[in-house]
């Protein structure tokens, strides 16, 4: 598949799946190199000082995470969760709204996925930010569960 479909093909799957990402516009712009980064522009999501909205922020710093798992694992019948979470604002968002997922190391990366493998079940801490003009406007850390779906019957 190539990448801008593969791209395209998450974004249906967030839009379908979690319907308050089409309200927002939510738009899958790049995975590789370790990375994915999703976008929202400021005008469906911003507050009455004319800002990003918190809600918003929050909202996709958690859907870059769970966005960047979803590729990672290739599981579509997996179901992702966060378990556990901080979220620090650190200054305002006035424009559009870059959150980046970073893939942890290694060797964190590659246990999570032989734990899914055999036992079906996973977890894993990852951080996200948003960035505007080069210096760190929202820092999130998570810890996210996968499990496979049970075999329907």
């Amino acid at each position: 598949m190539k990448p801008d479909q593969r791209l395209r093909e998450t974004e249906q799957f967030l839009h379908q799946q979690i319907p308050l990402t089409r309200a927002m516009q939510v738009r899958v712009e790049s995975y590789g190199d370790g990375q994915l980064t999703v976008t929202a522009p400021l005008q469906p999501n911003h507050n009455h000082l004319g800002t990003a909205f918190g809600g918003s922020l929050a909202a996709l710093v958690m859907l870059a995470g769970y966005a960047f798992l979803w590729l990672e694992l290739g599981d579509r019948e997996a179901h992702l969760v966060v378990s556990e979470s901080t979220l620090r604002f650190r200054r305002p968002v006035r424009a559009i709204i870059r959150a980046s997922c970073r893939q942890p190391n290694e060797a964190t990366m590659a246990a999570f996925k032989a734990e899914f493998a055999a036992t079906a079940k996973s977890r894993i801490r990852l951080s996200v930010v948003i960035e505007e003009e080069g210096q760190s406007a929202v820092e999130f850390a998570g810890t996210y569960v996968a499990r496979r779906a049970p075999a329907a019957s």
